[in-house]
């Protein structure tokens, strides 16, 4: 018999994920990760879980070890709250002084779930791993989820193939109402528990002032880029991203408005009232490339960011660390930091962190 562990989160993706393996006949054991120590990483301005009996975390892995228990799985704990730190929390910061907007879930995929999760599975002598996530695997390829309104392919673009070998997906094949039906049908305590949200297993903060722990808050100008006149003051550029448009506090105007663009050495936010010429680009250049297939197209589709709608685009190789995606038709927002995720139909083939956004061949210089 194989034997698989499965991540266990404490909800109920991962929850009905480990009914099905052991449907099919595995050996299945969970394993709990815990990644973010309140104490030890500073987690106070913003937390709203301070003055709780207990922690999110920890009801979390209460709840997964409750479904482990009905479901006759043995639950192993693992820390890797200095990994974290290191591999994911600490680029996280470093994106963000540099005025841009990173994706801490999908460098937590790359370096937590899918390597250091791996090597504990390898010494409790499993042969697969499995998650919750809402992703496919075939013949080693990734693949979109068949609920493409949680598809989380896009998250998993900076995965390796060899990081995907020995892999499984179990509920890659449900819709979400499927998997909390199967729940509910098992009566698992997770079957009606609310989906995660927030930083990627930190959980939910007030985003302004959990930043307040670790990187100092650098007022500046507000600019209207159109005639270049001081309208307000940020509260550190930080805090905002391409296409914003709430949480701005200029007062004085009823008109639409929406963050443009950051200069980083002056520390000013330019913001533009209505004008969205602003936010169309029609190429950017993409670096820290991953492919999990043999292909190097030069033609195919491409997310900037989660939930997004598929753009057609074309592959320029720059070098081996770099290549140019154009999208001539112009897209809105797309934003330096944030994962370009590449797809071949169903198949997503791998991606890359956007680096530098351009228009006409330029450099947009607010960006």
């Amino acid at each position: 018999m194989k034997k698989v562990v499965i991540g266990m989160s404490g909800g109920v993706d991962s929850s009905v994920a480990a009914i099905l393996l052991k449907e099919q006949g595995y050996e299945v054991i969970g394993l709990f990760m815990r990644n973010w120590d309140t104490s030890i990483n500073g987690d106070y301005l913003g937390n709203p879980d301070l003055n709780n009996n207990i922690c999110p975390q920890e009801q979390d892995y209460n709840d997964a070890k409750k479904v482990c228990e009905k479901l006759d799985i043995p639950l192993y704990r693992v820390d890797f709250v200095k990994e974290y730190w290191d591999y994911v929390f600490t680029y996280f910061l470093d994106e963000l002084k540099k005025g841009r907007t990173p994706n801490p879930d999908v460098m937590c995929n790359k370096y937590i779930k899918f390597d250091m999760f791996v090597k504990k599975a390898q010494e409790l002598g499993c042969d697969y791993i499995a998650t919750g996530h809402y992703a496919r695997i075939k013949n080693n390829q990734l693949l979109r989820a068949k609920d493409q309104d949680k598809d989380q392919t896009y998250f998993l673009s900076q995965v390796s193939r060899k990081q995907l070998e020995n892999v499984l997906f179990p509920i890659g094949n449900l819709n979400k109402t499927e998997v909390r039906r199967i729940a509910q049908d098992n009566e698992l305590i997770t079957a009606d528990k609310k989906d995660s949200t927030g930083i990627c297993f930190i959980g939910e903060r007030n985003f302004t002032n959990f930043l307040k722990n670790y990187l100092p808050n650098t007022p500046g100008d507000i600019v209207d880029i159109d005639n270049n006149k001081i309208i307000g003051k940020h509260i550190g550029l930080m805090y905002y991203t391409i296409g914003q448009r709430r949480g701005l506090n200029i007062g004085g105007s009823k008109e639409r408005m929406f963050v443009v663009g950051k200069d980083l050495n002056k520390n000013i936010l330019y913001i533009s009232y209505g004008n969205t010429d602003y936010l169309i680009s029609d190429a950017c250049l993409i670096d820290t490339i991953n492919f999990n297939c043999d292909e190097r197209p030069t033609k195919c589709s491409a997310k900037f960011r989660y939930r997004q709608n598929d753009n057609d685009v074309t592959l320029e190789y720059i070098n081996d660390k770099e290549i140019l995606v154009k999208y001539p038709q112009g897209v809105k927002a797309v934003t330096p930091g944030q994962a370009c995720v590449l797809y071949d139909g169903e198949k997503c083939i791998g991606g890359g962190i956007i680096k530098e956004v351009r228009k006409n061949n330029q450099k947009l210089w607010y960006l």
